[in-house]
């Protein structure tokens, strides 16, 4: 006979003030199951000895818990996410903060990290060549739309150029039409 603690769900059993229930899931320290009486879901510790055991059904497969699903998510989740690659800031810029200095004097400045700006700058940029791609790699646009659509983008880069002196290595700078 199965131990309670290794039941898999689907196994009935009866506890002696729910009555009659099946284990709807199970993570590494509980088990949810629905009573048939009370219609009601209740979380039990698997190691809770006060119930029988009516039907046993066993694992075949080693148990997910709540948190592996998470995990599996998660690492799911961060491999395919867009991330920005790694670009270097120019060392001079390193440390630094830009400073939006506001007309009206009555008004606070902002002060942002330069490391912060410029990763924003970077984002931008990975996003208008997810952009590109989708544009050019889209079934229903023809060559005339791609080529219009292109054009705003490369003006996109042209107008990004001017964060050029932020960057550590040329290749890694926006180009715009002249370039």
């Amino acid at each position: 006979m199965a131990q309670a603690s290794e039941l898999a769900p689907g196994s009935k059993l009866i506890h002696p003030k729910f009555g009659v229930g099946m284990i709807l899931s199970v993570d590494e320290t509980y088990y949810k199951i629905y009573f048939y009486t009370t219609e009601e879901v209740k979380t039990l510790a698997r190691d809770y000895e006060g119930f029988t055991v009516e039907e046993a059904k066993m694992p075949d497969f080693p148990i997910l818990t709540l948190k592996d699903v998470e995990k599996a998510i998660k690492e799911a989740l961060f491999q395919t996410t867009e991330r920005a690659p790694i670009v270097p800031l120019g060392g001079k810029w390193m440390g630094g903060t830009v400073v939006f200095e506001p007309n009206d004097v009555s008004l606070q400045s902002k002060e942002i990290p330069m490391a912060t700006f410029f990763h924003k700058i970077v984002m931008v940029r990975e996003k208008l060549r997810v952009l590109e791609q989708n544009i050019n790699n889209h079934p229903k646009l023809d060559d005339e739309d791609r080529i219009n659509m292109q054009q705003y983008i490369t003006r996109c880069y042209g107008s990004l150029t001017t964060f050029n002196v932020l960057f550590a290595y040329k290749e890694d700078q926006f180009k715009g039409s002249g370039n």
